[in-house]
């Protein structure tokens, strides 16, 4: 079988990324390559970054080349409008138009929707700050191919403060839970059909800890997320337990899944 062609969009700042190599963590787009890769060495990934790119000519070209498209987290909120959010969100209508198959991660996700027509809001029940408790799928979401082999009930990775309060039209929704009513969607748009979860199947709680020191004062003086360090340093603690008992291949098995859904369609 021919290897697929993959497009993986970058969703956060290069100033972001460049803060999270400094901090020796990996980049969203690093993380998500090493998950695909665990699963199969049959892709030819590509990375785009709409942020930094004026122009979106040198791509949009020969983007029918590609089987499907990823597009991961960021540390933006797509309700602040700045100009590269904007160029995100045109983007997304662009791919849209052009690649078939899309699998939008937790930002990734809000910008298709917010693309799509729908509508994202900060959140009113709090945030996962690293992880997200008791995502449940619901009957729609039980017998999506996304979801095969996967338990009812779960716990995943997850950093979001953010959620999708209104679905583009005749959207799926497949999974809640207490934080975020709409953890996980499934819409068509132009000719694609777009996966989307709100939560991080491809980054591992270990780096979801380091994240979460790297964000400490942010956290506490700016986010309010955490009265002090010693709230951290328990919350933290928490998330280590989670590590006991997770199952990576549990964990990951909606990116399975989609990679799969790829193959399939290839």
């Amino acid at each position: 079988m021919k290897n697929l062609n993959l497009l993986v969009v970058e969703g956060n700042l290069q100033k972001e990324n460049a803060n999270f190599k400094e901090s020796g963590i990996q980049t969203h787009t690093e993380s998500l390559k090493e998950s695909l890769l665990y699963y199969t060495k049959d892709l030819n990934i590509e990375v785009f970054n709409p942020c930094s790119e004026k122009s979106f000519n040198k791509i949009l070209p020969n983007i029918k080349k590609y089987d499907g498209l990823i597009w991961g987290g960021s540390s933006l909120n797509i309700y602040n409008d700045c100009i590269e959010i904007r160029r995100q969100i045109s983007f997304m209508k662009e791919c849209f138009k052009n690649i078939k198959k899309i699998l939008a991660i937790c930002w990734g996700m809000q910008v298709a929707v917010t693309a799509a027509g729908g509508e994202v809001k900060k959140s009113s029940n709090g945030a996962h700050i690293g992880i997200a408790n008791n995502i449940e799928l619901n009957e729609k979401g039980l017998s999506h191919p996304l979801y095969k082999s996967k338990n009812k009930k779960f716990n995943s990775p997850a950093f979001n403060f953010d959620e999708v309060v209104t679905l583009p039209s005749e959207a799926l929704h497949l999974a809640s839970n207490k934080i975020n009513k709409i953890q996980s969607i499934h819409f068509k748009n132009g000719i694609s059909d777009v996966w989307g979860l709100q939560y991080h199947p491809e980054i591992t709680y270990h780096k979801m800890i380091s994240l979460i020191k790297f964000r400490k004062d942010r956290l506490i003086n700016d986010r309010r997320c955490f009265k002090d360090e010693e709230e951290v340093k328990k919350h933290i603690n928490f998330i280590e337990k989670e590590i006991k008992v997770s199952e990576k291949e549990s964990r990951m098995i909606e990116l399975k899944n989609w990679l799969n859904y790829l193959k399939s369609a290839a």
